[in-house]
This record gives C-alpha cells, sequence and structure tokens, in this order.
C-alpha cells in the first residue's frame, strides 16, 4: 500500500476532526486527486483560475449535476480548510440543480414492486426501506436490536449527515420482520451478508429493484429512492404533517421535504379550482 502524502493525510485529519462519513471522505479525497490529475500537478500548487478552468471541463464532459456539486464541496474543503485559503471557497460556485420531480409510484405500485423482489432478504429490505422511508445505506445497516416493538419505533443510526432519528414500525411491518427472522436467525445485522461478516451492501438493493423492474417489464425507473419518495408522497396524501415528514426523512431543512406537495396528485385532485365558484356559461345552449 502507498504511502500517504502529508498533503493527504493532512486533509483526511481535516475530515476525521470535523466528523465527515467515510463516504463523504472517501469522495473528497477522490474529486481532489482527479482535480489535481487533470493538470498534472500538486494541488496546493493550483488556484481559483485553475478551478474555474476544471468546473467548465466537467460541465463540457456532461458530467451528472450531483457529481458536480461533489467536487465543488471536495474542492471548496480541501482550499478552505486544509490550505487554509478562506478566500477561495466562497469563489467556487455550485451548480443550479436542476428541478425534476421524483418518480412515485402508486400503493398498488409498490405492492406489485415488491411481491416482484427476488430473494427474502432483498424483499424484507426493501419492504422495510419503503414501510419507514429508509435511504438504501439505511436500510441495509439496520440492527435486529434497531427494531423496538415495544414503543413501535425504529432506531436509523447515522443516516445522511451522520444523524440518527426514529421513525414508526409499522405492524404489519413487525409482522414481517418477525417471520424474517425466525426464519434467517440474524444475529446482529437485520440484513447481513451471506458470510455474516457485517451488514449488506446496499449496491444489492440497488441491483434488486433494477431485476424486479424487468421481470414486471415497467417503464418506471424505480430505485430504492422511489420508494422512500413514494413513502412520503403516500404520508401527504393521507394528511400527515409535512413537518412530521421532515423528522421522518431526515431532512435538515423543511424545503427538502416541500418537493413531496408538488408530486401528490391525489392533493391536486382534491383541489377545489376558484373557477368552481364562478357562473359562467361558455359553451353555447345545446
Amino acid at each position: 500500500m502507498a504511502e500517504l502524502s502529508p498533503l493527504r493525510r493532512r486533509m483526511i485529519e481535516d475530515m476525521t476532526v470535523r466528523n465527515l462519513s467515510p463516504a463523504t471522505q472517501r469522495s473528497y479525497i477522490h474529486h481532489v486527486a482527479k482535480f489535481s490529475r487533470f493538470f498534472k500537478r500538486s494541488p496546493d500548487q493550483l488556484g481559483y483560475e485553475e478551478v474555474r478552468t476544471y468546473q467548465l471541463h466537467l460541465v463540457s464532459r456532461r458530467v451528472t449535476w450531483g457529481a458536480l456539486n461533489q467536487a465543488v464541496c471536495a474542492l471548496r474543503f480541501f482550499f478552505g480548510v486544509t490550505l487554509g485559503r478562506t478566500d477561495l471557497p466562497e469563489r467556487i460556485s455550485y451548480a443550479r440543480a436542476p428541478r425534476k420531480l421524483p418518480v412515485v409510484l402508486s400503493a398498488d405500485e409498490v405492492v406489485g414492486f415488491l411481491e416482484a423482489v427476488n430473494g427474502v432478504k432483498n424483499r424484507v429490505a426493501l419492504t422495510t426501506a419503503y414501510a419507514a422511508g429508509l435511504r438504501a445505506l439505511e436500510a441495509s445497516r439496520l440492527k435486529v436490536t434497531d427494531i423496538d416493538s415495544r414503543r413501535m419505533i425504529i432506531r436509523v443510526e447515522e443516516g445522511k449527515g451522520g444523524g440518527d432519528r426514529y421513525v414508526m414500525l409499522s405492524p404489519p411491518l413487525l409482522e414481517i420482520l418477525r417471520g424474517y427472522w425466525r426464519l434467517t436467525r440474524p444475529a446482529q445485522w437485520l440484513f447481513p451478508r451471506r458470510d455474516g461478516s457485517g451488514p449488506m451492501d446496499p449496491q444489492v438493493l440497488h441491483v434488486a429493484c433494477r431485476v424486479a423492474c424487468e421481470a414486471l417489464g415497467i417503464e418506471k425507473r424505480v430505485t430504492v429512492h422511489t420508494l422512500r419518495h413514494s413513502f412520503a408522497t403516500h404520508l401527504l396524501e393521507a394528511g400527515t404533517d409535512i413537518r412530521i415528514i421532515q423528522v421522518l426523512l431526515g431532512h435538515r431543512s423543511l424545503a427538502s421535504t416541500t418537493l413531496y406537495a408538488q408530486v401528490s396528485t391525489d392533493m391536486i385532485g382534491r383541489t377545489v379550482s376558484p373557477f368552481d365558484q364562478l357562473q359562467v356559461k361558455v359553451m353555447p345552449p345545446g
């Protein structure tokens, strides 16, 4: 294994002190390394003009909005924190997020999709993801002890941003989990790897979704996050306060949660148009 350079070690220490997740640390290191390779120079010898040139390069390569902003976050951290060049981060601009509404399944579509998932473990894990509004990583890392049947809640540890939260434990889901436990007898991790050495890889759930879509022959691109979107939208349509949905999803900002108000077609259909109050004759008498 190659020895870490002092600069990379310093950046890793800076990220560790700030309690950035391992995934975030890997992402930041990856993007700073790519930036350095692009100019074939150590990143501490580069500045704003090189950052700007690199951003233009990424845009020309049509990288996704998410990847572009991950690179921006990494470079802002590297220059602002590791190098202490506090003048630079604010000058490195983020890309504007594209305004796209998430795909949402109807209740019947959720049932059909979950029943099409291959493998008991995958099916139960994805059912749990929908029933509790979990991300793929959150569902895959659940422990047996996170299921609190006495208080009917599920503890979600180290969700996005490193925060813990509690979500509801649906009674039907509890029965499913009990049946799953009797069948598989998981020890520490609720959904362990095959060899039991740790939690399942969340990529397994992404693949399971893709296979289920192919089996059903549906055109919608259904992912684990689609189930989470559907969970939130169905709660909203059932009249759940949006601030409660925010807590359940683990959103820091209410603005992230209000997106579901735009995709709730049931609520849109129940909204009374002001036109209903008008007495206007548009069509000629029949």
